[in-house]
């Protein structure tokens, strides 16, 4: 492996940013500290850009097997390097779902052959149809440490109940989309002032809300571990936060998307902005963003959901739901906290999110450690984030192999300069190498 030293950044830490060199050899890193001997390493400018853990996605659609129009494990592998990310969480939603040994052991390998690690978020029920279990002890034999039927919500509390009693002595956590489907259906935009204006049908935040508070007691019920898939307002982040203050490990995320978009990105009934949980009214929106900077939202996740542009190039009620994002999050967590804050943006995309994916530690799933702390003896998967540089986004550049973006055209603050996985530069001046 290649000799270098990252040269003249910011490092940041758990808690504090100072002023240093990462010098990183064998994929590992090897010093930290200020003006560094490079022996004659490769010298990579860090200068004025921050340098931390690369980050984590706990939520990515790769759509391998099944889906590889939209997305190959490859091709969203490098638009996750491109966006600062070292490993990515891949969800169960493909087809077949990941709900045996033999998929998920072939996701695995071809994960190993991509630009960076990708885990797998497991089935919790066979097939994702919310009947039967799926293997969860031989799953998490293999090493998977997460399991949700995203895409749905695991509907019969009995269903769920069991998952949980099942997981707890397993020790892996469950992750749930939180929507009711007898409540949201016929909906494809958030219910209120605009899906009225819009003649759209709605899907009302209850339908969230209502499902996190009922995981909750099953939780309080049964004990185990829960994750809360993208929460999309202020009141289920409440909830979670309430219940783990009674001592619930309860975990959640929120996305970019619901973070800057709001319900009027759907006034020109453009398909890219059909989501599920879908945009928020601007209450919603402008809450989850206090919370974020008040340090009260555990990770951002980007939920990243590739489509072909033929299948979402239909009417508004007919197109699949999902958009793009590995390559923007970085820029849009960085531009909703607002100001100079390296320490919040590696703990919502890397710290956290590594270690309810348990990715910080080295060896699960024979992944190196990732979320880790800038010293020496941790594994090098590293990012360098330039806060101040501007960018417009291009469809056209992605690295996705779709163009699902609501984010085309928009100028973004920040953006990722290098990305290092298990040392070897993956990205260098933006550029995939």
């Amino acid at each position: 492996m290649s000799r270098r030293v990252l040269r003249g950044g910011i490092v940041v830490g758990p808690s504090t940013s100072q002023r240093g060199d990462v010098l990183i050899d064998e994929g590992r890193i090897m010093a930290v500290g200020e003006n560094l001997d490079s022996g004659g390493a490769e010298e990579v400018d860090c200068t004025g850009a921050w340098i931390g853990p690369a980050f984590v996605d706990l939520h990515t659609h790769l759509r391998e097997p099944g889906g590889d129009a939209a997305e190959t494990i490859t091709s969203g592998a490098r638009a996750g390097v491109v966006g600062g990310y070292s490993a990515l969480v891949a969800m169960p939603n493909t087809d077949p779902a990941l709900d045996s040994v033999p998929v998920v052991r072939d996701v695995l390998e071809r994960g190993r052959a991509s630009v960076l690690d990708v885990a797998v978020c497991a089935a919790i029920t066979v097939g994702r149809r919310g009947e039967r279990l799926a293997p969860l002890g031989d799953l998490a034999a293999l090493g998977v440490h997460l399991f949700s039927d995203d895409g749905t919500g695991v509907a019969n509390p009995q269903v769920m109940r069991r998952a949980l009693e099942y997981a707890r002595p397993l020790g892996v956590r469950l992750a749930q989309h939180c929507e009711d489907a007898d409540l949201c259906e016929g909906g494809v935009m958030n219910e209120g002032e605009w899906s009225l204006r819009l003649g759209l049908g709605g899907r009302p935040v209850a339908a969230e809300e209502i499902m996190v508070a009922r995981d909750l007691d099953l939780l309080r019920w049964t004990g185990g571990r829960l994750h809360l898939l993208h929460l999309s307002s202020a009141r289920s982040v409440s909830l979670a936060l309430a219940a783990r203050a009674e001592g619930l490990d309860v975990t959640f995320e929120v996305t970019p998307h619901h973070l800057v978009l709001d319900e009027s990105a759907c006034a020109d009934y453009d398909p890219v902005t059909k989501v599920h949980p879908p945009l928020r009214g601007r209450h919603d929106v402008d809450a989850l963003g206090e919370l974020l900077r008040d340090g009260r939202i555990d990770a951002v996740a980007t939920d990243h959901a590739p489509h072909t542009p033929e299948s979402k190039d239909r009417p508004f009620d007919e197109a699949p739901a999902g958009l793009l994002g590995l390559e923007h999050a970085a820029a849009l967590t960085h531009e909703v906290l607002g100001g100079d804050r390296p320490v919040d943006l590696f703990r919502l995309l890397s710290r956290t999110p590594a270690r309810i994916a348990r990715l910080h530690e080295r060896g699960l799933l024979g992944l190196s450690a990732h979320g880790g702390d800038v010293v020496a003896g941790e594994d090098a998967n590293l990012v360098v984030f330039d806060p101040s540089e501007t960018w417009i986004v291009d469809r056209a550049r992605l690295q996705s192999r779709a163009n699902n973006t609501p984010y085309h055209g928009r100028t973004l603050t920040g953006r990722v300069r290098h990305t290092l996985v298990r040392g070897e530069l993956r990205v260098r001046e933006g550029d995939l190498q």
